[in-house]
């Protein structure tokens, strides 16, 4: 698996706990990484290169959330963000973070990337919801990128 993969599955389960707890972003940042020191399994070994990345979507993700939730919003026609499953509403506030903060991912990265996280993390539907919703913000950014070049 590659590092930005782990990354956003991390970033993913700490904004998970933020929503189920309440806490500001370093102290889940800080409980999230205690709690998978503890665990001896390696199977949940977080590598030092993985924890800028997660750490940079989950403040992220917290600094912007008003402006992402709006842009959400818009493009979820018959669905009020707080409707959405808790994983499917983080998963698009990570693609959405990275589609408007993050230039060095193409967006359609973010995109399959989120699809993949839904399938993963999600119900059976997850994937496609949240590829038609991002699909759809893809279209309104590219429309008023074209409106605004000369």
């Amino acid at each position: 698996m590659g590092r930005r993969r782990r990354s956003r599955e991390i970033a993913l389960q700490i904004l998970y706990q933020m929503e189920m707890t309440h806490l500001p972003p370093e102290e889940a940042i800080d409980l999230y990484y205690q709690i998978f020191k503890e665990d001896d399994d390696l199977e949940f070994d977080i590598p030092m290169s993985v924890r800028p990345f997660a750490e940079d979507l989950v403040k992220g993700v917290d600094l912007h959330q008003s402006e992402i939730d709006r842009v959400i919003a818009a493009a979820s026609e018959h669905w009020r963000i707080p409707r959405m499953s808790i994983v499917d509403r983080n998963i698009l506030r990570i693609a959405l973070f990275e589609m408007l903060f993050c230039p060095d991912i193409p967006p359609k990265v973010s995109i399959n990337e989120a699809v993949d996280l839904g399938k993963t993390f999600g119900n059976p539907d997850s994937g496609a919801f949240i590829n038609g919703i991002l699909d759809h913000i893809l279209a309104d950014i590219s429309s008023h990128d074209n409106q605004q070049e000369p």
